[in-house]
């Protein structure tokens, strides 16, 4: 057996713990796309190239990095001000890249060492909560919320619309992810093991039920951010906007991966790579985005402790787009949130809390 804290232990938890982060990445990047407006391949085309640029050059070294909620929020903004121009929001994130490198250099990122460990635990507990909550429905079969509060107020709804074989799919997934003992986690982590069986299940029994669906396919072409005189105003607000927002959300999730590994992130390397990521984003019309908490947390408890776990989500994402899509496409939305279900309850903090 490879002992785990041995170089080929840790090589074998990266590439663990990047796999198991890059299947949960994948669906939140297609949705993220095509909530931003700018289409699903934009989503994935921002987590690969941030993914892999923020993991080769950032601070945090579990660190995954790709589209969250808050950024394509501001992004989807930026895109429907300047009338669905790609070229132009595209701009607004290259400026937002430009900010976070500027931060980095003007050591700002040294400014996160005072905020308070009470608001990095709850800031760990409400993402915890808010995991939980989002992703009870899909676990039974019904569609996703769009918010944890849309997701308590549908919960009447999502009692009616439980599919069977999908509860089945969630329950044995939850029963995999809690009860597999050490011993085999240890060698190939119970969420890829669940993520695996399920799958093949779901598959050899013909289950009806709803799973990641089409992946775009095909490399991006070339993009070169543009604005006219009437945008640039408008455009430096977002970009400016985009660029603090990117950073407080990935020093935050830098924060949270410290505190469960005990270790320290460097923060104005962390901006810098990060600023860089964006700013290549804007070149191959990618999705902005930060460290992903959800999917950092996925990467530790899956065995990801170095660089290379980031390079390993980064790099099946890639393969993905280059045609290995078709071995997702059939993996069951219950199994997705059975797996981050479990996360959403490790990552509560309970010490805090009492």
């Amino acid at each position: 057996m490879i002992a785990h804290g041995s170089p080929l232990g840790r090589l074998q938890g990266d590439f663990f713990g990047g796999l198991t982060a890059g299947v949960v990445a994948l669906p939140l990047a297609l949705a993220f796309g095509v909530a931003s407006g700018a289409g699903a391949a934009a989503g994935l085309y921002g987590a690969i190239v941030l993914g892999f640029i923020a993991a080769l050059l950032g601070g945090t070294r579990m660190q995954i990095s790709g589209p969250t909620g808050p950024m394509t929020v501001v992004f989807a903004s930026a895109l429907a001000v300047v009338g669905g121009d790609v070229a132009v929001a595209m701009a607004a994130v290259m400026i937002g890249g430009l900010v976070q490198i500027g931060l980095g250099l003007l050591r700002a990122g040294g400014l996160v060492r005072f905020i308070p460990y009470p608001v990095v635990s709850g800031f760990m507990s409400g993402i915890g909560v808010i995991i939980i909550l989002l992703q009870s429905a899909p676990l039974v079969g019904a569609p996703t919320s769009s918010s944890p509060l849309a997701a308590v107020i549908g919960l009447p709804g999502v009692l009616a619309q439980v599919n069977g074989e999908a509860l089945l799919l969630g329950f044995l997934t939850l029963l995999i992810v809690f009860r597999t003992p050490m011993a085999v986690s240890r060698i190939v982590p119970a969420p890829l093991v669940a993520l695996v069986a399920m799958t093949a299940l779901a598959v050899v029994a013909g289950f009806t039920v709803p799973v990641i669906g089409d992946i775009p396919r095909g490399l991006p072409a070339l993009v070169l951010p543009a604005f006219t005189l009437e945008t640039w105003t408008t455009v430096l607000l977002l970009g400016i906007t985009l660029g603090l927002l990117g950073s407080i959300d990935s020093l935050l999730t830098s924060l949270v991966a410290d505190s469960i590994t005990r270790t320290r992130h460097h923060s104005n390397r962390e901006l810098i790579g990060q600023g860089i990521g964006n700013l290549l984003c804007a070149f191959v019309g990618g999705l902005p985005g930060a460290g992903a908490t959800m999917r950092t947390v996925i990467n530790i408890k899956s065995g990801g402790s170095g660089r290379t776990s980031g390079v390993v989500h980064a790099l099946f994402l890639l393969a993905l787009l280059l045609g290995l899509g078709p071995l997702a496409e059939r993996i069951p939305l219950a199994v997705l949130a059975g797996i981050l279900i479990k996360v959403g309850v490790d990552i509560l903090d309970y010490r805090m809390l009492r």
